[in-house]
């Protein structure tokens, strides 16, 4: 596989892992809880009733085999990732690195661009203007009137302009870059089930391999 597949491949790993462990997680998966109606304390004739109450999952029966599945998958995603991690050494750039920087390139291109999409403008804000003037009997007193606001872009739009497409030329490059390495590369990892097998298969993969 190469490292586009393998990365879908850990992905569905971990999924499995998440499903393993709510099953885990659901107590009464994990333990029998027998229910007694105590009709006797009510009813002298009448003789209690126990019941066994229905886990949530069709797998509480077989919790065992669940927590084997469950470490048997972190073991398949241990060693795909060190396969992964062998794969990224060998390429001609630090995947993981361009991808952090990529990250970084498209959040600076965001930023300029809201700064190119300012705009120079005058308005009056009706009654905006708010202050304080003595009567014509000394006392001090509250008045509002209207409010001209002015803005004027304090940068250099043309610079600002001139990184974004420059930014989005770099991020480009290098997303075509990472592509080329994840599909062209070759990790070494056999995978013990297909990448879309339900948890159902790939339990029972797991079970045919167990023996």
């Amino acid at each position: 596989m190469n490292l586009k597949e393998a990365f879908r491949y850990q992905n569905r790993l971990q999924s499995l892992m998440e499903e393993a462990r709510t099953i885990l997680c659901e107590e009464r998966n994990v333990t029998v809880q027998e229910v007694t109606l105590l009709k006797k304390r009510v009813m002298s004739e009448a003789e209690d009733e126990t019941r066994v109450e229905e886990a949530p999952s069709d797998y509480a029966g077989r919790i065992n085999d669940v927590v084997g599945f469950l470490l048997w998958i972190l073991s398949e995603h241990e060693k795909l990732t060190k396969a992964i991690r062998r794969t990224k050494n060998e390429l001609r750039l630090d995947m993981d690195g361009e991808i952090s920087l990529n990250k970084q390139r498209q959040e600076i291109a965001a930023t300029l661009r809201g700064m190119n999409g300012i705009r120079s403008s005058e308005r009056t804000v009706i009654g905006g203007g708010k202050g304080y003037r003595f009567n014509a009997e000394g006392n001090q007193v509250a008045y509002t009137c209207d409010l001209k606001k002015v803005t004027t872009i304090n940068f250099d739009r043309r610079q600002v302009r001139s990184a974004i497409a420059e930014l989005e030329r770099r991020a480009d490059a290098v997303s075509t870059e990472i592509d080329q390495c994840a599909i062209n590369s070759n990790v070494d990892y056999i995978t013990p089930f297909g990448v879309n097998e339900g948890f159902d298969e790939a339990f029972e993969a797991y079970l045919t391999k167990k023996g």
